[in-house]
């Protein structure tokens, strides 16, 4: 905080306006002439500018926080903007005509997927208490009030100012507001290093544990303390003289342990205070609209886990040919083998027309390295148009088919792209496995013209239509390799959406598909005000039928009992549209993950499919409805929309990785806690496996449906 965010308006004679878009925090767009004061640094240490303003179509005052040019170029100092939109977004939401929102920074819009992002915040309501040297006994106890509903309030939302000090804080001497949202992180979360003493706790300071609101009381504590006696404490632990102030030593003298778990929490040291404070506060928040959907995704799972699992020798489609040494030909459906006079390598037009022989290498080592570039023509189906197979697919075991599935534009290209380049960057290392390209040629190409150019900020190129005799359009494979040192191709197919409703050669190929990925366009699904300004730019309109691709598909696959039994996996995709939506913020911002948590992965799931199931409707749910092993994730393959046909700082891929270990768990290649099975539908709670006990659960109250939990 700096004196530039006390406007008191820019010159009249000064430049002309300019045009300002941006969008409310209700989700609207708005556009509006604008006229700035002097600009300067927010803090000397952080690229961030401030500056005041005015918005000429309401002669509205407010206040600019925005990035320049050179600092909006570093994706890290974007995240930062970006995080403290969200928490005033936040904090919108659950105060607004509540009477706290006035504890808080008031956001008036932001604009973030631009080239010089910007978040507008109403003029502050006070002056920083740091240009005062002590507060008047008259007002130290409505100050200290105000200051603990502020911590008491974010606690409950929980979040944790970690920004607390003498320039955040500002009083006008009735009220009180806590700025700093920078600052503000999510409870739970590793801390980082932030602050400096004595207003952050040693904890923060160094860096170690989690973020835990009683790091705001410490920094509380020592600001009442610096208002109080007129300087600085200690930075370890209570001032010495701490006895002679009777109110600050017999309330906060626990708030400068330098433990975090000798600390009281916010809501104690506000009941201290004020009796009953908390509970009149908790009753201005709006009850939570999700129960519903919640309990509906509990009892899908519940009915999903009474039916049988199939047994051995039953599996259909993709386990043609296992143990044979013969795999299924991912284009023409037919069973292959490796044949050694089928082989060929690329031309100098990098064209498979040149015959390899390998009769004549003995050296093992070379062969195999001179078979990885090699392809084998497949001949099962003299009626299929040519194609061929790397030869490393063959050579492997049964390969794994994993297929796109979704409506063209719905970001499925990027997606995948994003998914593999995880994969090459190390992102499978933390789960036992390795990767390996199939065919190093074609991997190097796929790098080339389509991760190189992502990653630089281009936007690809929508993946073209097949021609009504083409076949499914195979993208790129790898060998992977699981901690148990067994190693098997997977092989990526992406799909236009046109292509699955009128090319029957493409449906054909999802009989043997191992692994579906339904990719949910949120502007197509959900009718939130959020992405009008979208679908506008895009031309497209909310559907309430669903997907048509997911439905074509799901109709085509066999069905075994009353659910398909090949793992899915749904993606919320391009959430980087609804990043301060609920409940996408609080999954979009979570780091990658580095384990699977079956626990975890049943709380995305849990909740994606109350966000799809209150907005968009239960025709968007149907792959998980008919599918048996169903996850559903959040992800993001850019972290941004484009702007004049680029990404303004490149893209900043989020949560690409997550479906595709959960298909990879599914399949048995990552061993997760309770199994393959649990991680999807959850495991069996000891009532649901003896008859009539569930029954008897509900009649004595046992509450909602059976294997919820409330991760």
């Amino acid at each position: 905080m700096t004196s530039t965010t006390h406007p008191t308006g820019p010159g009249q004679g000064g430049p002309p306006p300019v045009k300002l878009a941006f969008t409310t925090p209700e989700g609207r767009r708005r556009s509006a002439p604008a006229r700035f004061g002097p600009e300067a640094r927010r803090d000397r240490l952080e690229p961030p500018l401030i500056r005041n303003c005015i918005l000429d179509d309401k002669a509205e005052r407010c206040v600019q926080v925005r990035l320049a040019a050179p600092g909006a170029a570093d994706p890290a100092t974007r995240t930062l903007l970006e995080n403290e939109t969200g928490t005033a977004l936040h904090l919108h939401r659950a105060f607004a005509g509540t009477g706290c929102e006035s504890l808080f920074p008031q956001v008036v819009g932001y604009e973030l997927d631009t080239a010089e992002p910007f978040l507008l915040y109403a003029p502050p309501r006070g002056k920083r208490v740091a240009l005062t040297q002590v507060i008047p006994a008259s007002e130290q106890q409505d100050f200290t009030r105000a200051l603990l509903r502020a911590l008491f309030l974010l606690d409950e939302q929980g979040l944790v100012p970690r920004g607390i000090s003498p320039e955040t804080v500002l009083w006008n001497g009735r009220g009180l507001q806590l700025w700093g949202l920078d600052a503000v992180d999510r409870a739970g979360r590793q801390r980082t290093p932030r602050g400096a003493p004595p207003y952050a706790s040693p904890e923060q300071r160094l860096g170690e544990g989690t973020v835990d609101s009683r790091d705001a009381v410490w920094s509380a504590a020592q600001l009442l303390y610096r208002l109080v006696t007129g300087r600085a404490g200690p930075a370890e632990g209570p001032p010495a003289d701490l006895g002679e102030h009777r109110v600050l030593d017999r309330t906060f003298r626990a708030a400068f342990d330098p433990r975090t778990a000798g600390r009281p929490t916010p809501a104690r040291l506000l009941d201290v205070l004020q009796p009953g404070e908390t509970a009149r506060l908790r009753l201005l928040v709006p009850a939570d609209e999700t129960r519903p959907h919640r309990e509906a995704f509990e009892e899908a799972l519940r009915l999903k886990r009474q039916v049988p699992l199939a047994r051995p020798g039953e599996e259909s489609g993709p386990d043609a040919g296992h143990g044979t040494g013969e795999v299924l030909c991912p284009y023409c459906l037919q069973t292959i083998q490796l044949d050694l006079s089928k082989l060929f390598v690329a031309d100098n037009k990098m064209q498979y027309r040149k015959p390899l022989d390998v009769s004549g290498i003995t050296n093992p080592v070379v062969r195999d390295d001179v078979m990885r570039g090699a392809v084998q023509k497949c001949t099962a189906d003299p009626d299929f148009p040519e194609h061929v197979i790397p030869v490393p697919y063959l050579m492997n075991g049964r390969p794994l088919t994993v297929a796109m599935v979704g409506q063209s534009s719905t970001g499925k290209s990027h997606l995948l792209t994003q998914m593999i380049a995880a994969i090459t960057d190390g992102g499978l290392e933390p789960f036992g496995l390795t990767w390996q390209s199939v065919n190093p040629e074609q991997h190097a190409r796929f790098v080339r013209e389509r991760v190189q150019p992502l990653r630089n900020g281009n936007v690809l190129d929508h993946t073209a239509a097949l021609g009504l005799d083409d076949f499914a359009r195979f993208v790129e494979s790898l060998l992977i390799t699981d901690a148990r040192g067994q190693v098997r191709p997977v092989a990526f197919f992406d799909l236009g959406g046109e292509d699955l409703v009128r090319t029957d050669s493409a449906l054909r190929f999802l009989l043997g598909v191992d692994a579906l990925v339904f990719v949910v366009d949120p502007a197509l699904a959900l009718p939130l005000p959020t992405l009008d300004h979208a679908r506008q730019r895009w031309g497209v309109e909310v559907n309430r039928d669903g997907d048509l691709a997911f439905g074509t598909v799901l109709d085509r696959l066999p069905k075994n009992g009353p659910y398909l039994d090949v793992p899915a996996a749904m993606v919320l995709g391009k959430a980087d549209l609804l990043r301060f939506q609920p409940p996408v913020d609080r999954w979009l911002s979570r780091p990658p993950a580095t384990a699977l948590d079956p626990a975890l992965v049943r709380a995305e799931s849990r909740d994606v499919h109350s966000l799809l199931r209150r907005y968009a409707g239960q025709a968007w749910l149907r792959p998980f409805d008919t599918m048996r092993r169903c996850t559903l994730h959040i992800a993001s393959a850019t972290g941004g929309q484009e702007d004049r046909g680029r990404y303004p700082a490149g893209t900043g891929p989020r949560r690409v990785l997550e479906p595709l270990l959960a298909l990879l768990a599914m399949h048995g290649l990552i061993e997760v806690p309770g199994g393959a099975e649990a991680l999807a539908v959850g495991e069996t709670p000891g009532f649901e496996t003896v008859p009539g006990q569930r029954r008897r659960a509900r009649s004595a109250g046992a509450g909602g449906p059976a294997g919820g939990d409330d991760q």
